[in-house]
Order: structure tokens, then sequence, then C-alpha cells
């Protein structure tokens, strides 16, 4: 029954909207014949029980490196409407070690979202997430934020040769929480090539948003507890302890920093971190599965406790339940083009193979502030329902940037009703999504369209009701 229903929903949230398939139609006509060849090898023609729709999607694999066998997952979607004139968004779910398929493709960006507005890219990296894979098992050892970055780049110059007809459009950088450092340290890494880049690499480089995302560690810490406090999550007595005895800019933490922390991160056995007033799976289908830690991600002094590695469930909070049935089912493989070296594991939402981590920098405020300087389209945007990475920790780390404010805090609206709140600063823009969990489309997906079209656009958001 739960794989039905996940079926179901994907196909409505999923499939009809943001899934591109076009029967009949043709790869355009001014491509070569190996380029055709290989866009036509990744036409995803239809899904196990999808009906026909009007567009286009691909996926498959992209190599980064042939001496080791290493290969990214892709899933590729064309805009709804006049494809040709949208930009191309690459979308990036964190972890680290999690799927941009599982969370951002399948149950984030649903019905009348990005699909409108861009096409749209979903890539699993690093190797040992997803369906990506290495035929080179020490490469798993040997991830980090750097590798992610440099990986990424080489996905993107390859996945452009295979799709050359998208190297003229508007390219942005996209996603949500361990994605403030993969799309940061992957937009200088881009910025910067293209300073020297040949017309063959060069990307038409934008931008970025990102959405709940990890930017520093002492800010994001400390906002976690002061959000937690001031929304009633912990007591008075564990939160002033854990102020008495915590200093969130070293690392490791005391002995009696560890044990307050411990009482912290107890009380999210209790409710969901990611969003503080859904509900929890109880249906009985929810797969309890033992939470990895990964050694040397960031934040240093939270990575160590259980509770920060624990997943997000999302509005439904079973549905993760539902498309892990739904993306290990042979036929749905088959018809992505996917695992077809048959990786000896499960897909899974978060890769349990991945357990160490090279190097993630304390901060990536530096990286944006350099990019501000770059004059890249910068928006950060938080759901304020999410304990996981607050709209508080967001606003202590933007406040480490000492930007100049443009416009001041000020109310943005979806038709009649306030959407959430936006400061502009000199070269950045905020925008907090009132009542959104962690990811945002899936708990607000009105708001998280007037949130991306606006961004797109370059517009500012609504500042009266309409």
């Amino acid at each position: 029954m739960a794989s039905s229903f996940f079926f179901l929903r994907l196909v409505v949230t999923l499939v009809l909207i943001i899934s591109p398939v076009a029967l009949g139609i043709i790869e355009p006509d001014r491509l070569g014949g190996s380029i055709k060849a290989q866009q036509l090898a990744d036409r995803v023609v239809r899904l196990p029980g999808q009906p026909p729709v009007k567009f286009r999607q691909y996926a498959g694999y992209v190599t980064v490196d042939e001496s080791h066998g290493k290969a990214l997952f892709y899933w590729f979607f064309e805009a709804v409407e006049k494809p040709k004139e949208k930009p191309l968004v690459l979308w990036l779910n964190g972890g680290p070690g999690c799927s941009s398929i599982g969370y951002g493709e399948a149950e984030e960006l649903g019905p009348f979202l990005t699909q409108k507005e861009a096409n749209l890219l979903f890539l699993e990296s690093p190797v040992g997430v997803g369906f990506s894979y290495t035929n080179t098992s020490a490469d798993i050892k040997a991830l980090g934020d750097s590798v992610t970055a440099k990986d990424s780049y080489t996905f993107l110059l390859n996945w452009f040769e295979r799709f050359p007809h998208y190297k003229s459009h508007d390219f942005f950088l996209a996603g949500e929480s361990y994605a403030g450092h993969y799309v940061p340290q992957l937009a200088e890494r881009i910025f910067d090539a293209n300073k020297n880049a040949s017309k063959k690499n060069y990307i038409k480089f934008k931008g970025f948003i990102i959405g709940n995302a990890l930017l520093d560690d002492a800010t994001d810490q400390k906002g976690m507890i002061d959000y937690a406090w001031d929304h009633a999550v912990i007591s008075d007595r564990v939160y002033n302890d854990i102020k008495k005895t915590c200093n969130f800019s070293q690392s490791p933490v005391s002995d009696a920093c560890d044990t307050n922390l411990n009482k912290y991160f107890d009380v999210y056995d209790l409710i969901d971190m990611y969003s503080l007033y859904a509900p929890s799976c109880v249906n009985g289908t929810s797969t309890k599965r033992q939470m990895r830690r990964i050694e040397g991600i960031a934040p240093q002094a939270f990575a160590k406790y259980a509770g920060w590695h624990k997943r997000p469930a999302g509005y439904d909070p079973c549905l993760s339940s539902y498309s892990t049935v739904y993306f290990n089912r042979p036929d749905v493989q088959k018809a992505l083009h996917a695992n077809v070296t048959k990786i000896p594991y499960p897909w899974t939402h978060c890769s349990d193979n991945i357990t160490f981590w090279n190097d993630a920098p304390a901060s990536t405020l530096p990286i944006i502030k350099k990019l501000v300087q770059g004059g890249l389209r910068i928006w950060v945007y938080s759901g304020d329902t999410d304990g996981r990475i607050p709209v508080t920790s967001t606003r202590l780390s933007l406040n480490k940037l000492n930007l100049k404010i443009k416009e001041e805090w000020t109310p943005w609206y979806t038709h009649k009703e306030v959407g959430g709140w936006t400061i502009i600063y000199d070269g950045l823009t905020f925008v907090t999504i009132r009542g959104a969990g962690h990811q945002v489309p899936t708990f607000k997906p009105r708001q998280a369209l007037e949130l991306i079209s606006h961004y797109l656009a370059n517009e500012r958001l609504p500042v009266a009701p309409f």
C-alpha cells in the first residue's frame, strides 16, 4: 500500500508537473550525430505507470574520472513551457552524502514549482551517493568538500558537451542544507575557472540561491540552541547550562558541554528537528535505519551527536519510505538508466558507505563574500520552522559578512498573505518563508514558486498584497 501511495504521489507531484517526457519529440536537428545519440540514450521515455506528458526528461551517467571508473548520476527535466527561453538550474542536496534525487527531485520540487521557471538538473554527488559510483574503492575514503566541488565541476563541463544547446542559457546553482558548503564552493570553482576558460569550457554562470544552509560553524550551532529555547523546545535550565559550558568556536567541546548537548538533542527524539510543528510517521511504514555518523564533517562540535545525523521527513513524514521502495524497483532503475553496474547495496536517501569526510571548512562566509564582490546574484532563504539549520543561525551568520543594508526588514506577500520577510543587503538578499521547515518547497510550494521566480527574474518579492 505504501509503495502504491508513493507512486500516485510521485506521478501527481513529480511526473505530471516536473517530469518532462515528450513522446515523439526528437532532439534538436542541429546537434551532431554522436551527441544526438548520447541524448537519445539518456531519454526517459516513460516511468513505470506514468501517463504521457508533453515535455522531455533525461537521466543517466556522466563520467568524471575515466581512470577510476567514477561516474555521477543525473536526472534532467526541460521546462514545461518554452525551455529554449528558460535558464538552467542545478539543484544540490547536502548531507553530506544525501541524494538530490531522493529529496530535491522526488519530495520537494513538486507541483507548479521550478519547472515553470527553469530547466532543472539534479545531481547525485559525490560518488557513493544514490546511483553515483566509482570502481575505485579508495575514492570513497578520499571524499570531502574539495573532491565534491572538483567532480561536480567536471560533471558540468562533460554534461554541457552532451547538451551543448544549453550552454547559451543563463546558469544558476541552488540547494539546501549542506549545500551551504557544496554550492558556494562549486560557485567559486566556476567563477574562478571562467576567468581563463576557453569558449568550450565557459559556463554562463549568473549566481546561486541556497536555503536553510550550513554556513558557519560557530553561528550555526549557537543559532540552533537560541532557536530551540526561543521556540520552547528546551528548558531554561538546559539553555543556560549550554550557554555556560559550550564554546562553539572551539572543537572538541568540553565534557560538561557534551552532557548538556545530549539533553538538547534528546528533545528531537520526540519531535521533528526539520519542522517543529510537523507530525511524525506513525503508520508503521517508516523504516528506522541506524543513523550513520561521518567523521570530519561540519560543524565539528555537533557532528559527534546522533541527533545531528537524523534525516528530514518532509510534509508527509512517511514519504521517504515510499520513495525508497520506488527507486529500488528494477523497472524504475531500468527506465532511468540507473544502477547499470549493479551497485552491491540498495539505493538510499543518504549513503551508509560514506563514513569519513576529509575536509569541511568551518565557514563558507569568506567564499560568499568573495562572490558577492564578484557581482554574482546571491540569495539566501530560510524556512522559519526548521530547527536543524534555523533562521536564527542564518541571520547570525549573514551578520558576520558586515554587508551594507540597502532595504531593511520588510514583509513580502503571496497573494493576500505574508509569505515571510526579506532584507536586501548590498550584493545579497535574505528571505524568510513563513511556516516552512528545512525543505521549503515541500512545506510551502506556492511561496517557494514566488521565491524562485523572482530570484531568476532578478526582481524583488512583492511588498504588498496582490
